[in-house]
């Protein structure tokens, strides 16, 4: 099953779920703004991804550049950071099986469909 961490106001999100409801059935949605993955689950999507977690903060957010910016945390602190402010996890992150991907630009998805 391919699960989506989907914002509803992000247009590259609502583009992301659109295409995989074009291309796929079973889909399972979650709102990472109401339902945050827990450290555990970032740790399990950034192996995926092959990714650091810097790599997945969304650094223009107000939130980053008013508590975060400039200062240095190790990946655990990021994580932890991530997982207590979803709002600066980086949109959207689909995952099918062994693989994920962040989903900008959209069509992305479809490498992992």
């Amino acid at each position: 099953m391919i699960t989506i961490y989907h914002n509803s106001r992000c247009s590259k999100s609502r583009g992301c779920l659109a295409i995989l409801e074009e291309q796929k059935e079973g889909i399972n949605v979650v709102n990472y703004l109401e339902n945050p993955p827990s450290e555990e689950e970032l740790k399990g999507i950034l192996k995926l991804l092959g990714i650091p977690p810097f790599d997945l903060v969304r650094k223009n957010e107000a939130i980053w550049k008013e508590n975060f910016k400039g200062k240095d945390f190790t990946d655990a602190e990021l994580i932890t950071i991530l997982s207590n402010n979803p709002k600066l996890i980086e949109r959207p992150i689909v995952v099918n099986g062994n693989k994920a991907i962040i989903g900008r630009p959209p069509e992305k998805v479809i490498d992992i469909i």
